[in-house]
């Protein structure tokens, strides 16, 4: 009798709690959308400033980030990712700075700060521990901080919550709460934006899940996914990019078979697309801040828990190797005139992929340094990307030119950006013998069957 009774007295508390926190989260969720309260959201990179833009569609926002020379664009509804249009900044209650004492000021805080990787090809977290404990020193009672950068499951548990407890003085869960919702951009899609792809959610408890879910809900029209946990956000983060690295590794892994066998890849695929039930993916460099960087966050949680995941690291080693593989069948298929010649190379796209300026991990650097060492003349251009970053980070000089005096012995299409798209046949660019080789394989069109190459 005993037992029974002080169970129902635990459920009673139970539910008595339940329900406070359920005020509290109506209380600062009603704050938040009166804008008696604000939101910060620290990091204003690909991720961070949509977010940040549409956010401030219903509530007061921060958007903070370290760069000053990017808030100075932003003052101006100027984005230096070039995502958002100025429009998109009218109407939007929305403040931005550089200043760190202005987060204090918050009660909600987005953090969305680059995961890179080491040159080790181990997870960097610095930038997410700096940004963790900038929000620590502002941390009060009562508030919620959401974490959005890509990390490997256990992180925000393990790295973050630590981090918090240990500045601020507060207890997760009694002062604070924290939450993780893994961001879903895809930087230069126009049609899959901030709103119209569903949006994971996650909460340290109930109190956090709500919050979060009532918060996002407002603003993002596809909705919310509520998943079971904090370490199932993450995971699904990192398996959603995972999955794209094995089946393009599949993918390169086939077009190296087929290229010996004198194959087309691109025919092949086409051919194979016409069943109801096959999945298209198709060869290709994978470079940038996402697939190319995030499975290293999983192989490496693996290997501490004395598992080797073989899979994801023979199809990491594909992909990196194609830079490799590229160069290799450009030497192959080179005629050179006279020995003492150089051959000349004309690389059209630098960026780590179509339509945006973000040359972050591209690989199609790789392919240009290689080049280099094997004494080519490389002539680089790209209509997209910013021709000082270019230099500063990697010390590649952007050719301005539209046209050329000379012809090149190799043309390579690296990136299919939106302006090349209208291009006239380059034939006339070419020496006699020289070819173009189509990493992406959309370029078929412009020069005669023998004198084009693709993987």
């Amino acid at each position: 009798m005993n037992t029974q009774l002080a169970y129902n007295k635990q459920l009673e508390n139970r539910s008595n709690n339940e329900l406070k926190l359920a005020y509290k989260k109506s209380q600062l969720f009603n704050k938040l959308v009166n804008k008696e309260e604000s939101i910060a959201v620290v990091g204003l990179g690909y991720v961070g400033l949509p977010l940040a833009v549409h956010m401030a569609s219903k509530f007061k926002v921060l958007g903070f980030d370290i760069n000053q020379e990017k808030i100075l664009q932003l003052w101006n509804f100027q984005d230096p990712c070039k995502e958002l249009s100025t429009e998109d900044f009218k109407n939007k209650d929305i403040t931005f700075t550089a200043t760190e004492r202005s987060l204090g000021n918050a009660k909600l805080y987005i953090v969305a700060v680059p995961t890179p990787i080491d040159k080790y090809k181990m997870p960097y977290l610095e930038p997410l521990k700096s940004a963790t404990a900038m929000v620590a020193k502002h941390l009060k009672k009562g508030d919620c901080i959401v974490f959005e950068s890509t990390v490997f499951p256990g992180c925000t548990d393990e790295i973050c919550v630590p981090i918090l407890e240990r500045i601020s003085r507060l207890k997760l869960n009694e002062d604070f709460t924290v939450g993780y919702s893994p961001e879903r951009i895809n930087p230069g899609d126009k049609n899959h934006t901030f709103t119209k792809i569903k949006k994971i959610v996650s909460g340290s408890n109930n109190e956090a899940l709500d919050l979060i879910t009532s918060v996002y809900e407002s603003v993002v029209e596809a909705g919310v996914h509520r998943a079971e946990s904090i370490k199932v956000a993450e995971a699904a983060k990192v398996v959603e990019n995972i999955q794209r690295d094995v089946n393009i590794g599949l993918m390169n892994e086939l077009s190296q078979i087929f290229n010996a066998l004198s194959i087309n890849t691109k025919d092949v695929l086409k051919a194979a697309g016409t069943k109801w039930n096959f999945h298209n993916y198709f060869p290709g460099l994978v470079g940038g801040h996402c697939i190319g960087v995030d499975p290293y966050y999983l192989i490496d949680r693996a290997k501490k828990f004395n598992i080797r995941p073989q899979i994801l690291e023979t199809v990491r080693k594909t992909n990196e190797g194609m830079v490799d593989f590229i160069v290799k069948s450009i030497k192959k298929r080179l005629w050179i005139k006279k020995p003492k010649e150089k051959v000349t190379i004309l690389v059209k796209g630098i960026t780590f992929k179509e339509d945006v300026n973000d040359v972050r991990n591209s690989k199609v650097v790789d392919i240009i340094k290689q080049l280099k060492k094997n004494d080519f003349e490389v002539t680089v251009e790209d209509p997209q990307a910013n021709p000082s970053e270019v230099l500063d980070h990697y010390g590649i000089e952007l050719s301005s030119q539209k046209t050329y005096s000379k012809p090149f012995d190799v043309i390579i299409m690296a990136v299919n950006h939106k302006e090349y798209q209208c291009m006239d046949e380059v034939v006339t660019m070419l020496t006699p013998q020289g070819f173009l080789f189509d990493i992406r394989g959309t370029f078929k069109h412009l020069v005669p069957k023998h004198r084009y190459l693709t993987l």
